[in-house]
């Protein structure tokens, strides 16, 4: 990696912190918070690519392994890595570089505005929402003993929030395209 990949990964990392601050929200029937961080995660993909994407989600993870407190509510730690939200924190990565590998291979500069966003938007709807979720699901059911239709169920009251955080990923890929060369060179 270049000194400029490094330095925009640990930006992206710094943002996906930043939006750590913002309070999460309980719904009480699921042990997993609704975090604006998610949004970090799929502005990295959109923005950054699959490989510098997933290199500052990996930033991030390794900032809360050493117990750092940069996750939503101040939590950090290994022991966030064993809590039933673990799955959605893992699913991270492969949510930011799914999302990265589909922006590189499915939106260009020749495209309109309009299908760049709808690009960007399925992108960020595959890898930052199903991606994570799968994975979130899957350590929620068999890590915590919950039941995989019990944690389905619950999950389903993220989707909502994550398709919009999606289209805002989308929104600001398209402007970062618009207004920053450096998109065309995410690979």
């Amino acid at each position: 990696m270049s000194t400029r990949d490094l330095v925009l990964a640990a930006l992206f990392a710094a943002i996906i912190v930043a939006l750590g601050l913002v309070p999460p929200i309980m719904l009480g029937f699921i042990p997993v918070p609704i975090s604006a961080q998610s949004l970090g995660v799929m502005l990295a993909g959109v923005v950054l690519g699959a490989r510098r994407g997933g290199f500052a989600v990996l930033l991030v993870l390794l900032l809360v392994a050493i117990g750092l407190p940069v996750l939503s509510g101040g939590r950090g730690g290994l022991a966030t890595f064993v809590s039933p939200t673990a799955g959605y924190l893992v699913g991270w990565f492969f949510a930011a570089f799914v999302t990265g590998y589909l922006s590189e291979r499915f939106v260009d500069r020749s495209q309109s505005g309009i299908v760049q966003i709808a690009g960007f938007f399925l992108a960020a709807l595959f890898g930052g929402v199903l991606i994570d979720h799968t994975l979130g699901i899957l350590y929620l059911a068999y890590g915590t003993g919950t039941g995989l239709s019990t944690a389905f169920m619950g999950d389903l009251a993220f989707i909502p929030g994550d398709a919009l955080k999606a289209l805002i990923a989308a929104f600001a890929g398209r402007a970062v395209m618009v207004g920053y060369p450096l998109l065309p060179q995410r690979a």
